[in-house]
């Protein structure tokens, strides 16, 4: 009987203890913002982890970190590298590594565990690993930049010069060979593991036994190559053999080499392809072996004959040779490669996310033009790429033209994309063919086929070869989704669409403005469009990466031009394309937004010197506190085509902008403990307030200059309307609306700022009442006219871009306004949540979901005849504020299955129209009993 107690006994404390785990549990740990990151190399990575409770109000009040240099230790729970201990501590997110000192191309595993604010302790969570990148340039050991042949250092030409006219006559004319490399190698012992280090510039893609190293697209990520170049780091243990093997690489141009043919936006000659790689082979028995770069390699000319970031890409399937990048190839016409000058930009790794396919579209029609011509219409537009599988006769030919629009003779209108793009395809003869570019990208929804025909065509077509397959085949940076949003207003989530194309489109390893005439990165998009972005998606390692370009963009001068990186300028057509403040201070605001985004105040430190020297840059071209440069409300509609600023003056814009960044300077001194320089530019940013306001503003009709749209936001979005005038000027804001029959004037810039000013005044439905609709230029506009992407002009002109990032502001009303998804002024990285959902008599529900640095938090709602339903769901470690925007009586109920919890909620009152409501995390469901 004894026994069987004790028996019990053991087994209710076993229960027990499982029972207060599974109320707490670890299910995402991540290593400087990523899942099992390789190739990195921060000597002190910073860790964070997500946590789910089944406990309202839960948080963290310990955690414990072990990291070690094998994951049977980890078992063991060894933390040879670092062992915390139990930290009393409520930190979740980029807690900063304290081991042991790191080692180049080392592979690190770690876990954590956490206990919450009711004593329960978590289970370890899932092993988790990082590897390091190459710290030092001697890790690389002896691996040499090798080439097929060497550029003439008089033939370059950088930064580029624009493609047409005069200057760029004689500049870059030739084609560079897109060459082949390899080499074949034994390995004598057991392998371990094996990792690869590579760049290839411009763009490269290596295979190991015949099978390509990793699925990314267009590596390594856009710089400026005097500054900086990336390698990629892929872990390559399984495609290697003991004994023979071989690696091969192949290497295009890019943004390195782009000559004066078919379209060019810029003609650049940085040098020819080149290639430089370390393969690090790790032994069972402790050993290690690397194969690098270097003189032994064989090179040749590769199957495509051209290929061009601009222009597209030709392959002559006669050319290629079957098992090139195989052990026992006869290479017996590949000669020695060249040892080449290697770029002078620093070889670091490329942290961003790769750019990958990321979807895949069939045509949803196919339509004959003529006896040799086809149209494939895929139904998106989309930034991508072609896969075809074709069957033919040897030295038959068919050319691929990708367009986002058609002529009224339904063939292809390159006339807004940049022409001629296209590829061509040599086929080989005899069995099916498959092939898609590998260098180059466009944006596009439809393809014309010439030279060949769909295969079963019914139709006469001659002895032309068989299309099997053609596919659109969409590439995009492939940072992870971080948000989703739905409601019951059609038109708006096929707004949402229309903008999120855009997006994907144009997140390429830079932010673009368009996929197909330009792929530049124009900055003023970043942040004007940041809060949309980041909703959508992750973007922590594109932002900073732009953060790193515009840096080594930025002129002794201090100026950080408005592309990045700087490829070209447009300095000869007007200089305020190189240089506008609206465009420039996105090297201000950036780095104040990754920290309010994802908590890592250590971008703003090492961004402090170039945003210091921007603003002493400004202030330089200042005069009593005002700028009177830029490109201003680009795009905004006025009587002329769409281009430069019409309706509001550039003076307004430009010293607005001025205000806001030495605003967001004076914030980020402030965390950053920069006392000084916090004063420095509070009081810069008053005086540019005082001067805006006696320069634009006129108290008597409480009007801003022309009173435009953007005059009038941009100061009530800032916060520089002189105190008490603030509902004046909206309402005279929201009055010149009115009288323009609701129809959207700002441009680029201002429209942001009225979207912003809107929502933050509660005017959210006027904001509706301006979208809500297709018989303006505008969202509806362009979805009535066909679009499936966010188009350049708000009218939807052909001759423009048909898939543009800049106009998407709206996409943050979705989820900032509809779903009211925020965080309080004081929080960083949703710490301190804020659900404000705003109310639009034609919208019946919205669902919106965000991921944070915190876990999921989601806001939604429905309205009925006599109630308001909320739900919520906000992480673990947060906090929330909710306003509810009805009055009435009130049901709360926090979801949870546990017994006898207090969910803790209080009810803070009322503020203005709304009860307010405070939280901790949980699931909760806010039933308001309004009335009709």
């Amino acid at each position: 009987m004894k026994r069987l107690l004790l028996i019990l006994l053991i087994f209710s404390i076993f229960y027990s203890c499982s029972k207060e785990h599974a109320k707490l549990k670890v299910t995402a740990i991540l290593c400087n913002n990523a899942e099992h990151p390789i190739g990195i190399e921060s000597r002190y990575p910073i860790l964070s982890w997500v946590v789910e409770s089944q406990l309202s109000g839960a948080s963290q009040s310990a955690y414990q970190v072990l990291v070690a240099d094998s994951r049977e230790k980890l078992v063991d729970n060894a933390g040879n590298l670092w062992d915390s201990g139990k930290m009393q501590s409520n930190q979740s997110i980029n807690v900063s590594y304290a081991g042991e000192q790191l080692e180049s191309a080392k592979k690190y595993y770690w876990k954590v565990k956490v206990w919450d604010n009711w004593g329960n302790e978590s289970n370890w969570s899932e092993i988790a690993s990082w590897q390091m990148g190459l710290l030092s340039d001697s890790d690389w050991e002896n691996a040499q930049w090798i080439g097929y042949e060497k550029m003439d250092s008089s033939k370059r030409v950088v930064e580029g010069v624009t493609g047409y006219g005069n200057l760029s006559k004689d500049k870059v004319e030739e084609r560079a060979v897109v060459p082949l490399f390899r080499k074949e190698f034994d390995l004598t012992n057991e392998i371990e593991s094996a990792t690869l280090f590579i760049s290839g510039l411009g763009q490269y893609e290596a295979s190991i036994n015949g099978d390509k190293v990793g699925n990314d697209f267009l590596t390594p990520g856009w710089t400026h190559y005097d500054e900086t170049v990336l390698y990629n780091t892929y872990d390559v243990s399984s495609q290697l053999n003991q004994g023979e093997n071989a690696i091969g690489v192949i290497v295009g141009n890019g943004f390195l080499y782009n000559n004066r043919e078919r379209y060019r936006k810029l003609v650049i000659a940085y040098g020819f392809p080149k290639m430089i790689c370390k393969l690090l082979i790790n032994y069972t028995n402790g050993e290690t072996q690397t194969i690098v770069s270097d003189k032994s390699w064989l090179t040749k000319p590769s199957p495509i004959t051209f290929s061009s970031i601009y222009g597209g890409e030709d392959y002559d399937a006669r050319l290629a040779e079957s098992g090139w990048n195989l052990v026992g190839f006869d290479a017996v016409n590949w000669k020695p490669v060249q040892l080449v000058k290697a770029p002078s930009g620093k070889l670091i790794a490329d942290n961003n996310h790769p750019i990958r396919v990321m979807d895949t579209f069939d045509p949803v029609a196919v339509n004959q033009l003529n006896d040799s011509v086809w149209i494939y219409d895929f139904g998106q537009n989309a930034s991508g790429i072609v896969s075809l599988k074709i069957r033919g006769e040897k030295g038959q030919q068919v050319q691929l033209r990708p367009g986002e629009v058609l002529k009224e003779d339904g063939s292809i209108d390159q006339r807004g994309s940049g022409s001629p793009y296209f590829y061509t395809y040599t086929l080989d003869g005899g069995e099916a063919e498959s092939w898609q570019p590998r260098f180059t990208y466009y944006g596009f929804r439809y393809v014309q086929v010439t030279g060949a025909s769909p295969e079963n065509d019914e139709k006469e077509t001659g002895n032309l070869p068989e299309i099997i397959k053609l596919k659109s085949l969409h590439t995009r940076n492939s940072m992870p989704q971080a948000g989703q949003f739905e409601c019951s207003k059609e038109l708006m989530n096929q707004t949402f669409d229309l903008i999120n194309w855009a997006i994907k489109s144009n997140s390429q390893s830079v932010s673009t403005d368009c996929p197909t005439r330009e792929k530049l990165g124009w900055i003023e998009q970043t942040y004007l469009m940041g809060e949309s972005v980041h909703f959508n998606f992750n973007i922590y390692q594109l932002y900073k990466s732009l953060i790193r370009n515009m840096k080594d963009a930025q002129t002794e001068a201090g100026l950080v031009p408005n592309i990045v990186p700087e490829y070209v300028n447009f300095d000869y057509y007007d200089t305020d394309f190189s240089d506008s403040p609206s465009w420039g201070v996105a090297s201000v605001v950036v780095p104040w937004m990754i920290y309010k985004w994802y908590a890592d105040p250590s971008v703003m430190q090492e961004a402090w010197p170039m945003m210091n020297d921007y603003m002493s840059y400004l202030e330089s071209k200042s005069s009593a506190y005002t700028l009177s440069h830029g490109l201003g409300d680009w795009y905004d509609i006025g009587q002329n085509p769409p281009g430069f600023a019409q309706l509001t003056p550039v003076p307004l814009v430009a010293t607005a902008t001025y205000f806001y960044a030495a605003r967001q300077m004076a914030q980020m001194a402030e965390v950053l403990n920069k006392n000084e320089e916090a004063k420095k530019y509070h009081s810069l940013a008053e005086k540019i307030k005082e001067a805006f306001n006696q320069e634009f503003y006129t108290t008597e009709t409480k009007l801003y200059s022309t009173g435009s749209q953007t005059a009038m936001a941009m100061p009530l979005s800032l916060g520089m309307v002189p105190s008490g005038d603030e509902q004046q000027v909206l309402q005279n804001l929201i009055d010149s609306i009115h009288s323009n029959n609701n129809e959207i004037t700002a441009g680029d810039i201002g429209f942001h700022y009225l979207v912003d000013a809107l929502t933050k005044y509660g005017a959210s439905e006027l904001l509706f009442e301006m979208n809500n609709r297709d018989d303006v230029p505008g969202y509806g506009y362009q979805l009535k006219k066909g679009a499936t992407s966010l188009t350049e002009s708000w009218m939807a002109l052909p001759s423009k871009s048909m898939n543009h990032l800049m106009l998407g502001h709206l996409m943050e009303w979705f989820y900032k306004g509809l779903g009211g998804i925020r965080q309080s002024n004081q929080s960083v990285g949703y710490k301190h949540v804020v659900i404000h959902p705003e109310i639009v008599e034609d919208i019946d529900f919205v669902k919106a979901s965000y991921e944070s640095p915190y876990g999921t938090i989601q806001s939604n709602w429905e309205k009925k005849a006599d109630q308001f339903i909320l739900n919520i769901e906000i992480p673990f470690n947060t906090t929330v504020k909710i306003y509810l925007p009805y009055s009435g009586e009130v049901k709360v109920d926090n979801g949870s299955d546990v017994a006898g919890n207090d969910p803790t909620y209080k009810y803070l009152g009322e503020e203005g129209d709304r009860m307010v409501y405070e939280t901790g995390s949980g699931v909760y469901k806010f039933t308001v009993q309004h009335g009709k």
